[in-house]
């Protein structure tokens, strides 16, 4: 079967019609060979309407693709918002339908999710929270120290750890870490295709696959935070100790005059909304990807991108939302 040439000035965003309507007979080949070719013009931003062709080839396209196809024949891609707001829709359907016991995610799934995302995570956690409350402290004191009221380091550490920096970086380890995988797996899943084999099988894949890492992190996360801010707040100690003169017992005693339950509450809120921000980042990238490998290093970078960006926009509003509350 030959193909006649596209046509020289096909390039981005213009629209190609298939006309079929004069095709009488078809058989399974001419319905994979177009099926090739609608997925490397849509990888080209080349729109396709199939709305032409005979109704069974149609139909046949439309299972052998799934939805993706049927949103480009239908008409333009949409827009980034209106896609992300589409994936939040769907996985929230996903967890109302496993909250009503129809369908979800696996147990054993499930458990891998956890180990993968908690223990394993935990080690660069606590560094990084550490590194970062050893270097508040050592800033803190510099500037507190010309006013002489070094006495109050402990009350900066643990208000920024507990509150703020505890949560955020955790989020962001996660980002780099953990979205990144779950956007590098789902990625390589569609490009071998057993995300097209789960919907065959009549299987919702947000309801197998984006559920488990979702719950997973959620599940992980508030040890991870409290760990965090833990480590944070005690990498502190000997900068004030031994730089600044303060003992170990007020430092202490400070830290747990300055902390109230308003403090840890937010800083747990925080950080469970920045968990959950990485993992639909990182799974709303794989589930988008396209089918090469070039596809799934570029979801992988544009689910820690857009996580982070996430992170950073979230606690920027909360803490204006939460100060304008006076919390």
């Amino acid at each position: 079967m030959a193909w006649p040439p596209e046509p020289a000035a096909l390039a981005t965003g213009h629209r190609l019609t298939l006309d079929g309507c004069a095709l009488e007979v078809w058989n399974v080949a001419l319905a994979a060979a177009l099926w090739s070719r609608l997925r490397t013009w849509r990888e080209r931003g080349i729109q396709t309407d199939v709305q032409g062709l005979p109704a069974g080839l149609q139909h046949l396209l439309q299972m052998a693709d799934g939805p993706p196809l049927a949103v480009v024949a239908a008409g333009p891609a949409p827009r980034e918002t209106d896609s992300l707001l589409a994936f939040v829709g769907e996985v929230v359907l996903a967890l109302w339908r496993w909250l009503r016991g129809r369908g979800g995610p696996q147990g054993a799934e499930l458990l891998r999710q956890l180990d993968e995302t908690g223990p394993r995570s935990l080690p660069i956690v606590l560094l990084a929270c550490a590194l970062v409350g050893l270097m508040l402290a050592y800033m803190g004191g510099a500037q507190l120290g010309r006013i002489g009221a070094q006495n109050f380091l402990a009350d900066v550490v643990s208000v920024g750890m507990v509150r703020e920096l505890g949560g955020m970086m955790t989020g962001i380890i996660l980002a780099g870490r953990v979205g990144s995988a779950f956007a590098a797996q789902l990625a390589t899943m569609k490009a071998n295709e057993e995300i097209d084999a789960l919907r065959v099988l009549g299987l919702d894949p947000v309801s197998q696959l984006v559920l488990p890492r979702l719950l997973a992190l959620a599940l992980v996360a508030p040890a991870l935070i409290v760990l965090g801010a833990l480590a944070g707040v005690l990498a502190g100690w000997p900068a004030a100790t031994l730089a600044y003169g303060v003992s170990s017992s007020e430092y202490l005693a400070q830290s747990l005059r300055a902390l109230n339950a308003t403090h840890l509450w937010i800083g747990l809120f925080k950080g469970q909304l920045y968990a959950l921000l990485v993992a639909l980042a990182g799974c709303r990238a794989g589930l988008a990807a396209g089918r090469s490998a070039e596809a799934v290093g570029a979801a992988t970078t544009r689910a820690v991108v857009h996580g982070l960006l996430w992170i950073v926009a979230a606690a920027a509003g909360t803490t204006v939302v939460f100060t304008a509350l006076g919390y």
